[in-house]
């Protein structure tokens, strides 16, 4: 049995066990968080879409922690102008580990 949620404009394919690195959320590890927005359920082989999400199905997940992405770079820059800037970015990420599956 597998799901498709949606989360920080983000799809993921989950099966009970994964362990995800999504968008963070506004949840304190160590907690359960339900995720709402699910947009597809396999079960026995039989997918089960929503329009556009399934009506009773949600996911729970075990929130594990809370942590920062890899730094990633951009360089701004003008050529002949003298003009050139660095950028970093780092986002910011909660670690979940699905529970269970309801559908």
């Amino acid at each position: 049995m597998y799901a498709v949620l949606e989360t920080g404009g983000k799809q993921y394919r989950v099966v009970a066990g994964d362990k995800l690195e999504i968008e963070r959320l506004e949840t304190e590890a160590g907690k359960t968080f339900t995720f709402d927005r699910v947009l597809m359920v396999s079960k026995e082989g039989k997918p089960t879409f929503g329009a556009p999400t399934v009506a009773s199905a949600n996911v729970v997940a075990d929130v594990l922690e809370h942590k920062r992405g890899e730094k990633v770079i951009a360089f701004k820059m003008r050529r002949r102008k003298g003009y050139h800037r660095t950028v970093g970015h780092r986002q910011e990420l909660t670690v979940v580990q699905i529970k269970e599956i309801n559908a």
